[in-house]
């Protein structure tokens, strides 16, 4: 079986990592795996792993190159004669409508997040079968586009025990980011995640500014950073920072591969995003199975996820704003939970994401 992945880039996030854990799955099955994006640092790994990778733009949201790039697409993909092709976004799905008029392959529409109600997003429900990684967005989808339940095919997001594992660690990367950081010493709350408007990064500065003042020893620590066109968001990231005066009390870490290393040296994993909600929360769940409770607003994907007083904390939307946080993470500091990562560890299995991944596509295939 030949399988096609289109993503608009494989720089950093959850969706990417899932592709990533898919790609394996199905080099280890002995199908063939072909990932397209325009780029990104993670398809050196697809490559590593057994994939192969084509560069082609599908990422742009360019309309006046659309046609030329769907007919790259529609060239590639008669090349490659694919049993499936996963969609993995908006812009790669409409442009593999129109390259697949003719082609009449099957595929997968997989809807990582909730958009907009909108006749653009609504091209996310027209793949042969729908993929969403909770049933939150599959009830979601069928309450904005009426899609029926038999096309929705709900797979959970999957924590990869192994590298997940405080057993398992890099001591000596653990160490470095220890000093470069400065959390000896500190309570560790950290935001792990692309930097984009939507994260909420702002929330948790300001949340830190209030917690500070009851426990001065608080350090946030936000793991990720912003694309190179949205480097604006970034910027005034720091500008907040330096505007509270909370150099010592925030670290700007970068993009970093090592998660689980970088999740060990934390205290509290926060998820402060406000503005739209995740379909699942990856982050929030390998934090779960690195022992580090959960504070997150309490919509989308972390209702399953994160349950209050016994692996974390939830603030209710209409109080999700820096005092509400800053409630949640001082509680979370001050709460010992126990053992968070055994639980988490056996609900979402990497085993199940990946058995479950590779049935859609076989039932695409063989019926």
């Amino acid at each position: 079986m030949k399988i096609v992945q289109l993503v608009p880039a494989m720089e950093q996030g959850g969706v990417e990592r899932g592709v990533v854990e898919m790609n394996r799955a199905i080099v280890a099955r002995g199908w063939e795996n072909v990932v397209v994006a325009k780029g990104g640092r993670l398809l050196d790994q697809i490559e590593r792993d057994g994939g192969r990778v084509v560069r082609l733009d599908v990422k742009s949201k360019n309309p006046f190159t659309y046609f030329s790039r769907a007919a790259k697409l529609r060239k590639l993909l008669a090349q490659e004669k694919p049993d499936v092709v996963n969609a993995h976004s908006r812009v790669p799905a409409w442009l593999f409508v129109w390259a697949n008029r003719k082609l009449k392959l099957p595929w997968i529409s997989f809807a990582h997040g909730p958009n907009s109600v909108s006749a653009y997003s609504r091209v996310m429900t027209l793949g042969t079968v729908t993929v969403v990684p909770s049933r939150f967005m599959a009830e979601y989808l069928k309450k904005a586009y009426g899609i029926a339940e038999e096309k929705l095919r709900v797979i959970p997001r999957a924590i990869d025990r192994a590298k997940f594992d405080p057993a398992r660690l890099d001591l000596e990367f653990v160490e470095r980011k220890r000093r470069e950081w400065g959390t000896k010493g500190r309570k560790v709350v950290m935001g792990l995640g692309r930097i984009t408007q939507l994260k909420g990064y702002d929330t948790l500065i300001a949340a830190t500014d209030i917690v500070r003042r009851q426990t001065p020893e608080v350090l946030t620590v936000i793991v990720g950073e912003a694309e190179a066109l949205r480097k604006d968001v970034e910027v005034a990231l720091k500008e907040q920072v330096k505007a509270l005066g909370l150099e010592n009390h925030v670290v700007f870490a970068g993009n970093q591969q090592q998660v689980a290393e970088c999740l060990s040296l934390a205290d509290v994993v926060v998820s402060a995003n406000t503005r739209k909600p995740e379909a699942f929360g990856r982050s929030m769940a390998e934090a779960l199975a690195m022992n580090k409770p959960v504070v997150a607003t309490a919509f989308g994907g972390a209702l399953d996820i994160v349950e209050p007083g016994v692996n974390g904390e939830l603030v209710p939307l209409e109080n999700a704003n820096a005092q509400g946080f800053a409630a949640a993470i001082a509680k979370a500091l001050a709460t010992g939970y126990g053992d968070v990562r055994t639980p988490a560890i056996e609900k979402f299995a990497f085993d199940k994401m990946i058995a479950g991944g590779l049935k859609v596509y076989e039932s695409l295939v063989l019926g």
